[in-house]
């Protein structure tokens, strides 16, 4: 079947960057474009007008969340709070098990793909969180994940992760790592086999890719063997590094080098390596060591930074900056990391922090952003077929409207979507040429029971927090709310 669809601008590629056609259409045949322009004379099955839209490749997110998001319970935590929501060492000694069942941890993933999905995600490569889980992501919920992934119609990286240690807080507060070495050598044996039968599966929708959980959880010989494995296999690395002063400073202090550094001389570092979030690098304003230079590392070695500014400033704190990385020759992706997974909110957020940093609007544009999160991530997957509206590329494709009030005027149609645009102005969602959601609904999906199950996750595993936490607080104290709760209000004068 052969599909037209056309609208008022449409974000085209040249061959070497994206451009503007307006009045402009696209044609697809299956899964695959087969022509971008204007005047297409030829039969075509259907035609699809968008109208006043945009007409954009879809958003490849390389950090997006494959679950529900802890993290609205850990950005306002204050300092002396932030601890609590750690596993203490009495937890681990006490056994740790899994918090969700089975079923409940087949379910995340559904709730987070369709999120995606609705917010313009096209391709994705997720990361759960481990805090709630016995250890880390099991077989079984990524085999689930990538059969809900197929059923979204959602294109997918995925692998379960590992780790051989976990951040416990002792009795008195203070911070340690906990290791089980066999752990960490049995998730990486998982993870391979998990590789060996899903990569290539769905018709090529779902792929293999190498988690290992953030750099200090690691022993240097897994990270060895995750890298000869990623070069056997031939997938994706993506690992958390140099995100923070714990890390920062743990990898430092045991083997006097920056954690970039220390993944360069283990020769863990290179183009199929991808690395959230990388913003603590050797002459960082909050590092308070390292020497040397970590960005001509990873421009030496062509590894790719996942970018994720929305959650790194949430927790207050930047790249410095998204363009002198740029400048320094680094392929950046993004990622979303966090709820919403919003690529508008992330663009505009990355940009501003970048711009307060530089002092300068150059090298900071939502263009700059706009490349990172099409051209730039598919560069790292090695796809250039994805990315780009391109005769040969794939047809991942979304639709921004941009007839919406909100909306306001429009100027440039890449600025105007990202001042005033949100995951929810994507109209239309097309990936590997089927349409997978139209009007903010997906088809067979019922929203209002995946939102129901979605609250009693989250209530759930927010109760895991007090088994956890080394203090055991109330959930009151642990969990402080905006303002005080209180079951009547006077009527006194304001």
């Amino acid at each position: 079947m052969k599909t037209k669809l056309k609208g008022r601008y449409v974000i085209g590629y040249d061959g070497s960057d994206h451009v503007i056609l307006e009045n402009a259409e696209i044609v697809y045949e299956k899964d695959t474009i087969v022509y971008v322009g204007k005047n297409y004379t030829e039969e075509v099955d259907e035609v699809m007008d968008a109208g006043n839209a945009i007409i954009s490749p879809g958003f490849i997110d390389l950090n997006a969340l494959g679950d529900i998001d802890h993290d609205i319970l850990h950005f306002e935590a204050g300092t002396n709070r932030q601890k609590n929501l750690l596993w203490s060492e009495n937890y681990i000694k006490s056994g740790h098990q899994e918090w969700m069942t089975a079923e409940e941890e087949s379910f995340k993933s559904l709730y987070a793909y369709s999120q995606l999905i609705l917010h313009g995600v096209t391709t994705a490569m997720p990361i759960t969180s481990v805090f709630y889980k016995s250890w880390a992501e099991t077989y079984d919920e990524l085999a689930s994940a990538a059969e809900h992934a197929a059923g979204l119609g959602l294109r997918i990286y995925l692998g379960p992760s590992f780790q051989s240690g976990m951040r416990v807080v002792q009795p008195d507060g203070k911070i340690k790592l906990h290791w089980d070495e066999k752990a960490g050598e049995a998730g990486l044996q998982k993870a391979v086999e998990f590789v060996g039968k899903f990569d290539g599966a769905y018709e090529g929708m779902v792929r293999g890719m190498l988690a290992p959980e953030r750099i200090e959880s690691q022993t240097a010989d897994i990270l060895k063997q995750t890298k000869y494995y990623s070069e056997k296999l031939d997938v994706p690395i993506k690992l958390h590094a140099a995100q923070g002063s714990f890390e920062f400073n743990t990898i430092w202090e045991a083997f006097g080098v920056t954690p970039i550094k220390y993944l360069y001389d283990l020769d863990f570092l290179g183009p199929r390596t991808g690395i959230p979030h990388a913003h603590f690098v050797s002459g960082y304003s909050e590092a308070k060591y390292g020497h040397g230079d970590d960005l001509a590392l990873l421009k030496e070695t062509n590894t790719t930074v996942i970018h994720c500014p929305l959650i790194i400033g949430r927790h207050g704190s930047a790249l410095e900056s998204f363009a002198k990385y740029k400048r320094a020759g680094i392929n950046i992706a993004l990622g979303t990391d966090t709820f919403p997974p919003d690529m508008f909110q992330n663009i505009r957020s990355g940009s501003m922090l970048s711009r307060i940093v530089e002092k300068e609007v150059e090298g900071s544009t939502f263009a700059d952003f706009y490349r990172s999160v099409t051209l730039d991530a598919a560069a790292f997957l090695g796809r250039n077929d994805l990315g780009r509206i391109a005769a040969g590329a794939k047809a991942d494709i979304i639709v921004v409207d941009l007839d919406s009030y909100h909306m306001g005027v429009t100027d440039d149609p890449i600025r105007t979507m990202f001042v005033s645009g949100s995951g929810s102005d994507v109209k239309l969602s097309i990936i590997n040429g089927k349409i997978v959601m139209k009007d903010q609904v997906i088809p067979n999906l019922d929203i209002n029971e995946i939102k129901y199950k979605g609250q009693k996750y989250f209530d759930r595993m927010r109760r895991g927090y007090m088994e956890r936490d080394y203090q055991k607080l109330p959930e009151k104290e642990l969990f402080q709310s905006s303002f005080r709760v209180v079951e009547s209000i006077s009527h006194a004068k304001a």
